[in-house]
């Protein structure tokens, strides 16, 4: 069994919609988007397989690896979880 899983999201800031996969622990402690926003010490949330789309109707632009500043995420939500291989 993996130790960890890619889950899904969408991040919201004020200026972009963020499409992609951030890796969470597959159980035990931590596990959930919330815990990942909420946790001290992060400045930054690393999403993979990212589309990154602009509320003023630019993009989407893909990037392999995005760094999102924690404190400009307004909205998150997750899709569904696809466990690594």
């Amino acid at each position: 069994m993996s130790e960890h899983r890619r889950q899904r999201v969408v991040l919201e800031t004020a200026r972009h919609r963020i499409t992609g996969e951030v890796i969470l622990p597959a159980e035990g402690v931590r596990t959930r988007l919330s815990d990942l926003l909420n946790r001290e010490g992060i400045a930054f949330i690393a999403v993979v397989d990212a589309d990154v789309t602009g509320h003023d109707g630019s993009g989407p632009v893909h990037h392999d690896f995005i760094a999102v500043a924690r404190e400009h995420v307004q909205i998150a939500y997750e899709g569904e979880a696809e466990p690594l291989s």
